[in-house]
């Protein structure tokens, strides 16, 4: 199973990398978005994956009588999602106001403070 994960892990951070390195900002957002998503499954399968073993406590005893799974990495990666969903939502925003702004997506034509002049060699 953590192999097959790994495997999930390392496509989502290779298309993540390539959509990043691409000129347009729409690109760019949705390889961010898959990055931290690569990121919550790197957390999560740090955190162990016990089939069937919820992280519960008998009543009154002061550790676990087993094998329990880890419920940090879980209770990280559920702030991580929530978090990385404003980012997005924010990135979203700013995206459509700089098109709606500027007419373009691609960052090559975003020079606004610089003059035309000196880019047009």
């Amino acid at each position: 199973m953590e192999a097959l994960l790994a495997l999930a892990i390392g496509f989502l951070v290779g298309t993540s990398v390539y959509l990043m390195l691409s000129r347009n900002v729409l690109r760019f957002i949705f390889g961010l978005v898959l990055i931290s998503n690569a990121a919550n499954l790197i957390i999560f399968v740090g955190g162990r994956l016990i089939v069937g073993a919820p992280p519960l406590i008998v009543e009154g005893a002061l550790a676990p009588a087993g094998i329990v799974a880890n419920a940090l990495p879980q209770a990280l990666v559920l702030t991580a999602i929530v978090i990385g969903f404003g980012l997005f939502a924010f990135a979203l925003v700013l995206m459509f106001r700089t098109y709606s702004t500027l007419g373009t997506l691609f960052s090559d034509q975003m020079r606004v403070a610089e003059p035309r002049e000196n880019f047009e060699t």
